[in-house]
């Protein structure tokens, strides 16, 4: 897939984490999306004015993590949101690399085996993407995270900045999905 320039630009700050891992071992998917394609509705906004979603959170499955992985993070940015300073869908993290994905719907809260972080509005929840009727489709880059930090230990409420601060120098690799929004 080709990526637009500012799209590398959004996503630099996890390529930067990624620097180090095992290059192209690490790998993410989805059975809700493809990388580049649409985005399901169930996965949505429910506004009806974003299409009337489920806000169910994506089936992610993950292959390959790196050697010495202890837990994982999640981020989904739309690069094109907030009306290009980019918005904050879901920050997931204290999840643990013995599973091999999450299920469709079952990550929008913090549960047994997830933390979910602040997302742009600053509720610790799954956020459905809802770009404005009209723009052209929105970006929805998820990047999984592999790190060396014990489950469990980082602490609660992170946002995306706070995430990314904590793991660095401790991520292993990281590999996203980009699926794209519009009506």
């Amino acid at each position: 897939m080709h990526l637009k320039p500012w799209l590398f630009a959004a996503l630099l700050p996890c390529t930067a984490l990624a620097a180090g891992g095992s290059a192209g071992a690490l790998s993410i998917s989805s059975s809700s999306f493809t990388d580049g394609g649409v985005i399901a509705l169930q996965q949505v906004g429910p506004d009806p004015l974003c299409g009337a979603g489920e806000e169910r959170t994506p089936q992610l499955s993950w292959d390959n993590l790196p050697v010495g992985t202890r837990s994982l993070a999640l981020v989904m940015f739309d690069p094109d949101g907030g009306k290009g300073i980019g918005t904050v869908h879901w920050v997931a993290y204290n999840i643990d690399p013995a599973l091999d994905g999450l299920k469709e719907g079952t990550a929008g809260l913090t549960g047994p085996t997830i933390m979910v972080g602040r997302n742009s509005r600053g509720t610790l929840v799954y956020r459905g993407p809802c770009p404005p009727a009209g723009d052209n489709p929105h970006h929805y880059a998820l990047t999984l995270i592999a790190t060396d930090i014990p489950l469990g230990t980082l602490p609660e409420g992170l946002d995306r900045n706070g995430l990314l601060e904590l793991l660095q120098g401790h991520a292993l690799g990281a590999q996203s999905l980009v699926g794209r929004y519009g009506h």
